[in-house]
């Protein structure tokens, strides 16, 4: 059988950074991406054109920010997808290569993220399994600081980019990939957790930490579109959602205490 064609739109990085513009994308602004390239349709260039394109609509004095989240540094008790058999935990835990900015690789986040680690000039935060990494102009001050047992609250770059007036973009991504919405949860009562991860020198550290659940971040997001100003369009295929992290984080600040309280009164 003959090789079905590719499946369009065609995007290339001068249409992407053209439509990206006609939403609203500005030069100089900061912008904190989620996205899925797959969602765009048939991308010239795959995630380099991508990059390039985001790069392009926010020009020169712009700063690029995705999450490079390494979650597979972690304790192998709690793995479930998939899992692997206890008589391994311990040497795992002894063997597990600790977090190096410069070569540990993103997961669960797509292969822009990855591509944006990878590129010339990107800085990362220093935190082993939530970290963010930057291009442009701010890129500095939003990674730097970024403590070892805060994972997304008051002292990672989430916070930073909030004080800054970054806005988000969801680049054919939902909003159970939305990380603005983990800072209100660092704001409000939340349980804490004991997170265990490789520490430097083949040791294992466990640290105290906010516990985090993305599991209604959908359902969040469908009243934050509901209720607050967000832009909304395509880029090639991609649906696409536009709005400041200061307002998704004020939203789910109010929206989580009263949503998670009803649940756990059924």
């Amino acid at each position: 059988m003959p090789t079905p064609p590719p499946t369009g739109p065609l995007v290339t990085r001068d249409s992407l950074a053209a439509e990206l513009r006609a939403l609203g994308v500005e030069p100089g602004e900061i912008l904190l991406v989620h996205s899925s390239l797959s969602s765009l349709g048939w991308v010239c260039g795959g995630a380099v054109a991508v990059v390039q394109g985001l790069l392009d609509a926010i020009g020169p004095d712009g700063t690029l920010v995705v999450p490079t989240q390494s979650g597979d540094l972690s304790d192998p008790a709690l793995w479930s997808n998939p899992p692997v058999p206890a008589q391994w935990w311990e040497r795992i835990r002894t063997t597990m290569p600790a977090y190096d900015p410069l070569i540990t690789p993103a997961l669960g986040v797509g292969v822009i993220p990855e591509t944006v680690r990878t590129w010339p000039g990107a800085l990362r935060s220093a935190h082993p399994q939530t970290s963010f990494a930057a291009l442009g102009a701010r890129a500095a001050e939003l990674v730097e600081g970024h403590a070892p047992d805060c994972r997304l609250g008051e002292h990672s770059p989430l916070a930073r980019l909030e004080k800054a007036g970054a806005r988000v973009l969801l680049l054919g991504a939902g909003y159970a990939t939305c990380t603005s919405f983990h800072l209100a949860e660092y704001r409000i009562p939340a349980p804490l957790v004991a997170v265990g991860r490789p520490g430097p020198g083949g040791t294992w550290e466990v640290v105290t930490e906010v516990s985090i659940d993305s599991d209604r971040f959908d359902e969040l997001g469908h009243d934050f579109e509901r209720d607050r100003d967000v832009v909304r369009g395509t880029v090639g295929a991609a649906a696409v959602r536009l709005f400041p992290v200061a307002d998704a984080v004020a939203y789910a600040q109010r929206w989580l205490p009263l949503h998670r309280s009803r649940e756990e009164e059924l």
